[in-house]
């Protein structure tokens, strides 16, 4: 092994225990698997999803994630009696330990440098919409249901990064009614408010996922890579050093090949096969 290569992984044979994980040409599937309950999130889940979006970083066979929920649901949120009943027997550091460690999982999807795309059906709920809105491109069908509901349980609407992100998304006005209110959210409206990206029909969602992330793979994925980093970036900055950065980011891009290759493929009058590099 190289010195470069120190580090890379590979995640295809990732066993998780907690939800199902598989890598397809080069697309990572997440499926939360417990279609029983609608898909609710456990300390073991949370956890077990922040490590891996951590290792994705590293990860030499996977471009794209794909984050789905089986069963017809996408995600009810903390299991009531795994997750809920235990924290209000926690002392405080113990709480925090965990409200540290959800943030973290949010943290991770947004650090790891491939598109993230959640292929949303029925429950969106909680923290399922906290994975929901820290994806890059959400996709839906007509039948979802979004709701920020932690102010139905007696909980602040600013959890896991939902008043920071949710507002960047849909607008001031329109966060501080769905986090105040807890309300569940029509897929149509959710579309209209420009947290969803597309509509599609519960039986060709999958498909249409699968379609996307492989448009995606077959992109230039270091530059994929950039472009999300500079998406997260940017909202700390004033406009003269976000376009100082950008400069900076693209001088970085028409150093790989495959800049050259576009090029190349151009002047040939041909598609251009980016390879990532």
């Amino acid at each position: 092994m190289s010195e470069m290569d120190v580090g890379k992984q590979s995640l295809a044979g990732y066993q998780a225990r907690h939800f199902r994980w598989e890598v397809r040409d080069a697309i990572g599937w997440a499926t939360l698997n417990r279609p029983d309950r609608k898909n609710p999130l456990t300390f073991d889940s949370y956890a077990e999803l922040r490590d891996l979006f951590r290792r994705l970083v590293y990860a030499t066979d996977v471009k794209v994630v794909v984050l789905a929920g089986a069963g017809g649901n996408f995600c009810s949120g903390g299991d009531v009696h795994e997750i809920i009943g235990p924290l209000t027997r926690m002392s405080m550091p113990e709480i925090l330990d965990f409200t540290r460690m959800t943030g973290d999982l949010v943290k991770a999807i947004r650090g790891c440098p491939q598109p993230v795309i959640a292929a949303v059906e029925g429950v969106c709920a909680g923290a399922g919409a906290i994975l929901a809105m820290c994806s890059d491109i959400r996709l839906s069908t007509p039948d979802s249901k979004t709701a920020f509901l932690f102010t139905r349980v007696g909980l602040a609407g600013c959890d896991m990064g939902a008043c920071a992100i949710l507002p960047r998304l849909i607008g001031h006005g329109r966060a501080a009614e769905w986090l105040l209110s807890g309300r569940g959210v029509p897929a149509e409206e959710a579309l209209a408010c420009g947290f969803y990206s597309r509509l599609i029909a519960g039986e060709e969602l999958q498909k249409e996922a699968q379609s996307l992330a492989q448009s995606l793979t077959a992109g230039p994925t270091f530059a994929h890579g950039i472009t999300k980093t500079m998406l997260n970036q940017e909202w700390n900055m004033g406009l003269d050093q976000a376009i100082e950065s950008e400069a900076q980011a693209q001088a970085l891009c028409m150093k790989t090949e495959d800049f050259r290759r576009a090029f190349e493929a151009f002047a040939a009058k041909q598609r251009p096969r980016f390879q990532g590099n």
